[in-house]
């Protein structure tokens, strides 16, 4: 008699689950509360979808115990999904960096070809079926796998789901948080500078000690920062913003230079160019948005003449464009983030297996566990490698 498996949650590893138990024979059901299949999949990647990343190890993971990747991904690491994944017939674009995407450059491909296989293996979709107890349905299904993400992203059906089922079976929840997520500034220039962006570094202060330095683009906003700089930073602002600390960016918008350096420049380009303003000057290094805001923001008029310019005063433009400090108000919150850190403990879901400590038959894949990865393919990659592993335990299981 073929084992019964239901499945709560459409995404990147429900979907996957569902295909690895119905090849083995399964009987599958899996329910999505969406009126589609893989939402979060099509938008991923701004529509290109960041499937994975070559390059995987703990260290791209956070958590309470980030350790607990570890078995997943040696199990069904990159090799492992590239050679699943083109089986199917969706061939991988490998950039140099690691980062990951589908051939065709479309998430649609991906979301299309994952569906497409589930239905032709006979997987029960369920669509608009939104799950309010999982406690029946360990009655009614031989196993049941929980794979319903996590908070981010609530437009696309983002929520607390498989937090409320664990409770159900009193798990223990670590507090969820925004993860690669924009910041929230409170700044009067911030909104004038709108839509400006540079490639810069970032530099996160927790209480006032320097944490960690990211380098990347950085988007000024109406609320505050974005960019990828900003994003890779914000699993560690949010945080420290979660346990109520003081958070604080230095901006350096000129990373290739020193404050010598620059200020150097600024008085050579003053002293040759007489009739200039400084607003000329500092136009000519950064977007116009944001060399007006910089003076703005030192009290300096836009007219200042390049004839006045002395030593001093290039050294405290130099010094704002390199170390520019601004306090963290808030994350963007988790309609705005790609993921979501927190989630079930993981001390209490068995790491070869993702199956429940607290109820047989029961198994928590992907984004509902306190598992979150870095940008660049590494939350995806973890999405697969728990479904596998879950799938595999299900299916070597007697009934």
């Amino acid at each position: 008699m073929a084992k019964t498996v239901a499945i709560i949650g459409g995404g990147a590893s429900g979907i996957l689950s569902a295909i690895f138990c119905a090849e083995a024979g399964c009987k599958v059901t899996l329910f999505e509360q969406n009126s589609k299949l893989a939402k979060k999949i099509l938008v991923s990647g701004n529509g290109r979808c960041n499937i994975s990343n070559k390059n995987l190890s703990v260290q791209d993971y956070f958590g309470e115990n980030p350790e607990f990747v570890s078995y997943a991904l040696k199990t069904f690491g990159f090799k492992e999904f590239q050679k699943i994944i083109e089986s199917f017939g969706l061939l991988l674009d490998i950039k140099e960096d690691g980062r990951v995407y589908p051939l065709s450059n479309e998430a649609k491909s991906v979301a299309r070809i994952l569906e497409k296989k589930a239905q032709i293996l006979g997987v029960n979709i369920h669509l608009n079926a939104k799950i309010n107890s999982i406690k029946e349905f360990l009655q009614k299904y031989d196993a049941v796998i929980v794979a319903t993400g996590s908070r981010a992203a609530s437009h696309l059906g983002g929520c607390s789901d498989g937090e409320d089922f664990a409770k159900e079976f009193q798990h223990t929840i670590v507090p969820a948080y925004p993860s690669l997520v924009q910041l929230e500034i409170e700044n009067r220039y911030l909104h004038k500078m709108a839509g400006a962006k540079v490639d810069g570094e970032v530099t996160l202060f927790i209480n006032h000690q320097k944490e960690l330095l990211t380098k990347g683009d950085i988007l000024f906003t109406n609320y505050g920062l974005s960019g990828f700089a900003i994003l890779d930073i914000s699993p560690y602002a949010s945080k420290a913003l979660l346990e109520f600390a003081h958070v604080s960016l230095s901006l350096n918008l000129l990373p290739n230079f020193t404050i010598q350096k620059l200020s150097s420049h600024i008085l050579t380009v003053a002293k040759r160019e007489q009739e200039f303003t400084l607003l000329d000057i500092v136009s000519a290094l950064l977007p116009q948005k944001i060399a007006i805001n910089i003076l703005d923001a030192l009290a300096i008029s836009h007219t200042t003449k390049a004839d006045t310019v002395n030593p001093k005063l290039a050294k405290k433009v130099a010094n704002t464009i390199l170390n520019w400090r601004f306090e963290v108000e808030e994350t963007h919150g988790f309609r705005h983030a790609e993921v979501s850190g927190g989630g079930i403990n993981t001390e209490e879901i068995h790491p070869k297996t993702m199956q429940s400590k607290k109820q047989k038959n029961l198994y928590f894949i992907g984004e509902t566990l306190d598992i979150v990865g870095r940008r660049g393919g590494y939350n995806f990659a973890f999405a697969w490698a728990s479904a596998y592993v879950a799938t595999q335990d299900i299916i070597k299981k007697e009934l």
